[in-house]
C-alpha cells in the first residue's frame, strides 16, 4: 500500500505532502482505508460547496443524523467492541459512523446527537494512547455544552486493578456534568467482556431508532458511509485460532537469572495468517492440569461431572481447564465467595473503601488461596457461574515475515513464584513452559497499527525496552534490515543483571558489528550500587536524544504501563526541556505533537 501511494506518477501533492499520505495509510485494515475514502470524498465534496460558512458544520461525507460510535482502545478489546455494536446498530438499519478517538473531529461534539462511547483504562487508572486526546479534550476547559447530547458509555477494565474502569467512569460522569443526557446506563465490563458489553449494546439499540434511515435493514443512505464493507473474513481469528505447531522453546536467560525468559517459535504455514512488526500474537492458554485438580480435590468435586452453562455443555474438569480464569482473581469472584463463606473480614474489604487492601489481595492470591483462607461449599454448577471465563494473552511479535517467512517468534518471560506454602504461575507463561515441539497451539494475530515502522525507511527510529519489551525490536531491526531501511537504529535496553539478563546478546552485538543497529545503550539496573533503568540512559544522553528527535527520528516505547512507561514519559519530558531550553509545559506539548504525529508510539501492557 505504501509503495503505490508513494509512487503515484499524477499525484497533486508536493513531495512532503505524499510522504506524510504514505505514513497514514501505511498498515490501516480495509475498513479504516474505507472510512478515509469516504472522509476525503465528504471533504472534496465540502470544499466545492458554496453554502455559507456559517452553515452548521458536519463530519465530512457523513449524515448529520446518524449515531457516532467511538472507541479508545489498548490491546483491540474495545475496538473489537465498537465494531461489534456498529455492525448491529447498521443491521437493524441505523445510520451510524465508527471513529477511533485519535481521528474523532472534536469540533463535532457539539453536533452529536446520540453518541456511544467504548473505552478501556490501561495502567494506574490511565486512558489509551489512541484516546488521550480526546479524554484531555472532554475534561478540558474547551468542551463545549451538550444540553442537546444523548449517550452511553462502555468501560472496558480488570477488576483486579484499584482504579477498575476510571475513564468509563470519569467520562461517563464528564458528559453529564456537560448537560448531556445518558441515554443508557454506564456498562463496567471486566475481563470477561461479553458478559456485559453484550446486553450493554442490546439496550444501545432503542435509542438509536430514532436514527433508522428509510432503506432496508442492514443498508444505509448514500449520505452515509460504509465503515465495513463486505470482504472474505478471514480463516482464523481470536474466535476461531489457528493450531499452530511449536518449533523451539528456548530459555534465553541464564540459569542463576532470578527471570526465566523464553524464545519461541511458531509455525503458520498453512493458516493464511499475516502480520507485521509491531503487532501482536494471541494465545488461548489451557490451564495446568496440576492446579485443576488440586481446585477439585479441595472443594472435593468429581472433574467428570457435567456442566451446562450459558449453552454449552461441558465436564468440569474441561470447563475449568480450558474456559475458565483460575489464576486473576476479580472483584465479582471475591463477591462470590463472600456470599458463599460469610466471612466477615472478606465483606468489609467489599464494602469499606479498602481499595488498596483490596487490590493487594487480588494482585497477590489466585483462586486456589482465596478457597483456602475463605472456606466454603461450592458446587460445580456455582463454581462455573462464578469464575470469570478464560481470556487470551497477547504478545508482542519478536520477528519480521519478511525474514521468518512462515514462522512467529515470541519473547515470553515465565511467571513464577512462591506463596502460601504453594507454587504460583501464570495462565499462558505456564501453558508455554509446558508446550515441546511439534505440539499445536491455539494462536491468532492481534494487529496494532498503533506500533508501526515509519512508511519512510529514510528517517532514523529510537528504540526503548525493558525486559521483554525488547521484542518488538527485534522484529523492527528484522524487518529495516529486508527492507534496506537507510535510517539510523537506536536501541535502549534495560535489565537487572548484564550477565544473566541481556536478551537476545549475540543478535544486538552482530547487529552493531554490520551496521545494522547504529547505537545501542544498556541499563542494568542491578550491576551497580544505585539502581539505574533505561531512563536514566535517556536523561544522561539527552543532547543526542534531542538531537535524533529534531532530525525527524520514531520514539518507541514497549513495556510495563505502571512504571516503567510513566517514568521513560517523564524523562523524555525532561530531555526536552533540558536541553531545547523550554518550559516542562512546552516539552509535554512537544512530546504530545510527536505522539498525535505518530512519530511516538507506545506498546505498554
Amino acid at each position: 500500500m505504501s509503495a503505490q501511494v508513494a509512487s503515484q506518477p499524477r499525484s497533486p501533492l508536493a513531495e512532503d505532502r505524499n510522504v506524510l499520505l504514505a505514513r497514514l495509510v501505511d498498515g490501516l485494515d480495509s475498513p479504516t482505508l474505507w472510512w478515509i475514502s469516504g472522509y476525503s470524498a465528504g471533504l472534496a465534496e465540502r470544499a466545492a460547496d458554496t453554502r455559507s460558512s456559517a452553515a452548521p458544520v458536519a463530519v465530512p461525507g457523513i449524515s448529520a443524523q446518524a449515531v457516532s460510535v467511538v472507541y479508545a482502545s489498548q490491546t483491540g478489546n474495545a475496538r473489537r467492541t465498537a465494531e461489534k455494536l456498529s455492525a448491529e446498530l447498521e443491521a437493524a438499519g441505523i445510520a451510524v459512523r465508527l471513529f477511533n478517538a485519535s481521528v474523532y473531529p472534536l469540533r463535532q461534539l457539539k453536533s452529536e446527537r446520540l453518541l456511544y462511547l467504548v473505552v478501556s483504562t490501561q495502567g494506574d487508572g490511565d486512558p489509551p494512547d489512541d484516546g488521550r486526546a480526546f479524554v484531555e479534550h472532554l475534561l478540558g476547559p474547551r468542551a463545549p455544552k451538550l444540553p442537546d447530547l444523548r449517550y452511553g458509555v462502555l468501560g472496558l477494565g480488570d477488576s483486579s486493578y484499584p482504579q477498575f474502569n476510571a475513564i468509563g467512569r470519569t467520562l461517563d460522569a464528564r458528559l453529564e456534568q456537560l448537560g448531556a443526557e445518558r441515554a443508557i446506563a454506564l456498562g463496567e465490563a471486566d475481563l470477561d467482556i461479553d458478559s456485559v458489553a453484550t446486553p450493554w449494546r442490546q439496550l444501545a439499540l432503542e435509542p438509536a431508532a430514532a436514527f433508522k434511515v428509510g432503506n432496508p435493514p442492514g443498508t444505509l443512505r448514500s449520505s452515509v458511509v460504509a465503515l465495513h464493507p463486505a470482504s472474505k473474513p478471514a480463516n482464523y481469528s481470536r474466535e476461531n485460532p489457528f493450531a499452530a505447531e511449536l518449533l523451539s522453546n528456548q530459555r534465553i536467560t541464564s540459569r542463576d537469572s532470578d527471570n526465566v525468559v523464553r524464545h519461541i517459535e511458531l509455525s503458520l504455514a498453512g493458516s493464511g495468517l499475516d502480520y507485521a512488526p509491531g503487532d501482536a500474537l494471541g494465545i488461548w492458554p489451557t490451564n495446568d492440569p496440576a492446579l485443576v485438580n488440586e481446585i477439585l480435590e479441595h472443594l472435593q468435586l468429581d472433574g467428570a461431572t457435567q456442566v451446562t452453562h450459558e449453552g454449552e455443555n461441558l465436564s468440569l474438569h474441561e470447563w475449568l481447564a480450558t474456559r475458565r480464569e483460575l489464576t486473576r482473581v476479580s472483584r465479582p469472584l471475591l463477591a462470590s465467595l463472600a456470599a458463599a463463606s460469610g466471612n466477615a473480614e472478606l465483606n468489609r474489604l467489599l464494602a469499606g473503601e479498602q481499595r488498596e487492601e483490596l487490590a493487594k489481595l487480588l494482585a497477590s492470591h489466585q483462586f486456589i488461596d482465596l478457597l483456602r483462607l475463605y472456606p466454603a461449599a461450592w458446587d460445580a454448577h456455582e463454581l462455573i457461574a462464578a469464575l470469570r471465563p478464560l481470556t487470551p494473552r497477547l504478545y508482542s511479535i519478536a520477528s519480521s515475515r519478511k525474514q521468518v517467512e512462515d514462522e512467529v517468534h515470541l519473547t515470553v518471560a515465565n511467571i513464577a513464584w512462591q506463596a502460601f506454602g504453594r507454587s504460583h504461575g501464570g495462565a499462558a507463561s505456564s501453558y508455554l513452559a509446558r508446550a515441546q515441539p511439534r505440539d499445536r497451539l491455539p494462536v491468532f494475530i492481534e494487529a496494532n497499527d498503533r506500533f508501526r515502522l515509519p512508511v519512510d525507511g529514510s528517517l532514523d527510529i529510537i528504540m526503548i525496552g525493558a525486559g521483554t519489551g525488547v521484542a518488538p525490536y527485534r522484529a523492527f531491526l528484522q524487518e529495516r534490515a529486508e527492507t534496506s531501511a537507510a535510517g539510523r537504529n537506536w536501541l535502549v535496553f534495560g535489565n537487572p543483571h548484564l550477565r544473566s539478563d541481556f536478551l537476545y546478546q549475540t543478535e544486538w552485538q552482530q547487529a552493531l558489528r554490520e551496521g545494522r543497529l547504529n547505537r545501542l545503550d544498556l541499563a542494568f539496573s542491578r550491576d551497580q550500587e544505585h539502581k539505574v533503568y533505561v531512563q536514566h540512559r535517556l536523561r544522561e544522553h539527552g543532547r543526542r536524544l534531542l538531537d535524533w528527535i529534531d532530525g525527524g527520528a520514531h520514539l518507541y516505547v514497549c513495556g510495563d504501563a505502571t512504571h516503567m512507561a510513566r517514568d521513560v514519559h517523564e524523562a523524555l519530558i525532561d530531555v526536552i526541556g533540558e536541553h531545547a531550553a523550554v518550559d516542562r509545559e512546552t516539552a509535554s506539548e512537544r512530546l504530545e505533537a510527536l505522539r498525535q504525529s505518530g512519530r511516538y508510539a507506545r506498546d505498554v501492557y
